[in-house]
């Protein structure tokens, strides 16, 4: 057999430096390629967090400077929980305390958020808020400890302790009321003016029994996890399960006081006795804890699916005409068909005269209409030069004619038109058959200084997109005055048409509160005026000369196109940003007196201040003729009601 012949010396000498210059070469082409897979992630994440902070997320002041978020309350009760947990003979140990809270940034499209109603909730940068119970934790001094073992001398306090215990509790108590309120802000956030309604139509829980039984019952499926793994406590362990399950057999059927069975007392004594025992035995506080948190976890979900549904159905009836409503609308119908007699306007030369002042008003609701006529005549001196445009849908277009047909307004003539018949038939180029009412959003306003603290929740009403349509439909008028049907008039308004308003279009009542510039993540890439401020609707005075002159209408159907219209709810949605960079540089400031905004979602308005108004805005969910209403505001609104009228008794109307 022959042996292989053996490499030169030579060509081994050779070999090493082409493999080292082979690893150099893979080494030259995987390094690049490595720095740029490390990079990539940094940089995308960096130029997400920079384009962020430039819409809308401008820094926020250090954590150090921060209130106490309910994150970190429930973090402090965790703590006192394992504290009193630990026996006193068991060693001390360090429990680890998490981080601060993390600040969450959103993107654009989720600080604005849209309801049901079109309603869109525009917010700037907020901290996080966490979900979790907001319990406070009362310590106790060493003092007050020592005194319930051994009995105290009695010493008269010095000036200094006393004024410091007072500062002490004074600050407590404006930590309390600050959290109160932040917890109500983060509320209306989510739910709206709903949080309003339920603070003030809360109901003080009574049943104490019941709600002793329900703490007994949580404390008891804490504790029986733990106490079902020791040894020896087999007695233990099967009285704590018989208790348990006698406390559900019970609140299965009672969920008050008087539905409780006469032993009552006898078991909540059981199961103390129970509770007593097992808290006495050496258990590990991280199961008992963790056991307590998933059942207040549990119940803070209960209780959350409950507020929303509950605030589901708020605005369902908020939004929702009542039966009796309806009810009346459909009579007028009817009995219009059956009495054409009373199918008479007055001469239209009324309704094209410069000589009289003209109203336009947009509404679907009979009363709402009725009390706005009402109110305005009611308080003019010369009601008889008072001409009334009512724009309605077709579904209660002939009830409305009926309505006013039947009641007489001092003279006033009243003129009730179908919006829809009239774009289809004379106006077919505007794509906007359908009548909408004013549209109403709720905006956040947060400070970015200081973000807990000046916070506002305001309620704005604008044009809607049929608004944009009265200059063609009322070719023949120089200038209107627009009401919204939840305004209640309470002084003259004839010196509206002694406004010279100059080149301005739209005079109307400023809300320097809320401007353009903090809203470019609503208004999108349109130019505009940063310093321009939000207006409102309620009682506007109109120039359709100077409205035709700019062309406003034409340059609203064009920046509508600009904004991504997909179905109704955007559409509604769009009108928010649609009026204010419509109307840009055209508004004429009214004084803030005239109108006062409000009586529909704030309860704080003081009744002299609304008695002396000018007119009175319902705008916001609870209107004056929903049972939602705030009581104490409906008597403004009553007061124009149609008293004695057939229709109104047969169908039960009484708002």
């Amino acid at each position: 057999m022959k042996a292989q012949p053996l490499l030169p010396a030579a060509l081994k000498r050779r070999r090493g430096p082409r493999v080292a210059v082979l690893a150099l070469v893979l080494c030259s082409l995987l390094v690049p390629l490595a720095f740029l897979f490390d990079r990539a992630p940094s940089g995308y994440v960096t130029t997400e967090e920079r384009r962020r902070q430039e819409v809308v997320l401008p820094k926020f002041d250090h954590e150090e400077k921060r209130r106490p978020t309910g994150a970190d309350r429930e973090r402090q009760d965790a703590s006192a929980v394992r504290d009193s947990c630990i026996p006193q003979d068991a060693p001390e140990r360090k429990i680890p305390r998490s981080s601060s809270g993390v600040i969450h940034q959103q993107t654009p499209e989720k600080n604005i958020s849209k309801s049901s109603t079109g309603v869109i909730h525009h917010q700037t940068p907020e901290k996080n808020i966490s979900k979790g119970s907001t319990g406070v934790i009362h310590h106790q001094t060493p003092e007050k400890n020592i005194s319930k073992v051994l009995p105290a001398p009695k010493v008269e306090p010095s000036k200094d302790v006393t004024h410091s215990t007072k500062v002490a509790r004074d600050a407590s108590q404006e930590d309390e009321k600050a959290d109160e309120v932040e917890k109500a802000k983060s509320c209306q956030l989510e739910f709206g003016s709903y949080c309003l309604w339920s603070i003030e139509h809360k109901e003080i829980m009574k049943d104490h029994i019941v709600k002793r039984l329900k703490d007994q019952l949580f404390v008891a499926r804490s504790y029986y996890p733990s106490i079902a793994k020791l040894q020896g406590q087999e007695a233990l362990t099967q009285e704590m399960k018989q208790n348990i399950q006698d406390h559900e057999r019970i609140l299965s059927v009672s969920t008050v006081d008087a539905d409780l069975p006469s032993l009552i007392n006898r078991r909540m004594k059981q199961m103390e006795r129970t509770l007593v025992r097992a808290k006495s035995c050496t258990v590990d506080c991280k199961n008992v804890d963790r056991k307590l948190r998933q059942i207040l976890d549990m119940t803070e979900d209960e209780a959350h699916f409950h507020m929303k549904q509950s605030a589901f159905l708020y605005n369902l009836g908020a939004q929702t005409l009542p039966k009796s409503h309806h009810c009346l609308s459909m009579r007028l119908t009817l009995e219009y068909f059956k009495s054409s007699s009373l199918d008479s306007d007055d001469s239209p030369g009324k309704f094209s005269s410069p000589e009289y002042r003209h109203y336009v008003i947009l509404s679907r609701n009979v009363l709402a209409a009725s009390v706005v006529i009402n109110s305005t005549v009611t308080s003019c001196k010369e009601p008889g030069y008072l001409a009334f445009h009512i724009l309605t849908d077709a579904q209660n277009f002939y009830a409305m004619k009926h309505w006013f047909a039947r009641n007489s307004y001092k003279n006033a003539a009243i003129h009730v038109l179908n919006y829809e018949a009239i774009i289809l038939e004379r106006l077919p180029k505007y794509t906007i058959w359908q009548l909408y009412l004013p549209e109403e959003f709720r905006v956040l306003i947060r400070s970015i200084k200081q973000p807990t603290e000046n916070t506002r929740m305001k309620y704005l009403s604008l044009f809607s997109h049929s608004h944009f349509v009265i200059p063609e439909i009322f070719k023949y008028l120089n200038k209107v005055v627009v009401l919204d049907d939840d305004v209640v008039v309470q002084r003259d308004l004839s010196f509206l048409w002694n406004i010279d308003m100059g080149d301005k279009v739209n005079g109307a009542v400023e809300f320097c509160g809320l401007k353009l510039g903090e809203m470019k993540n609503v208004l999108g890439k349109t130019a505009y005026d940063p310093k321009s401020c939000a207006w409102m609707s309620g009682v506007n005075l109109i120039n359709l000369d100077k409205w035709r002159e700019h062309n406003v209408t034409e340059n609203y159907l064009l920046l509508m196109k600009k904004f991504k219209v997909k179905d109704e709810l955007s559409l509604r949605a769009a009108a928010f940003p649609l009026s204010l960079l419509s109307l840009q540089h055209l508004i004429y400031p009214l004084d803030e007196k005239l109108t006062l905004a409000g009586l529909g979602y704030d309860y704080g308005i003081d009744e002299e201040v609304a008695r002396r108004s000018a007119s009175l805005h319902y705008n916001g969910n609870m209107k004056p003729w929903l049972e939602l209403g705030i009581p104490d505001y409906k008597k403004y609104w009553k007061r124009f009601l149609v008293r004695g009228d057939r229709f109104m008794d047969e169908c039960n109307v009484n708002p």
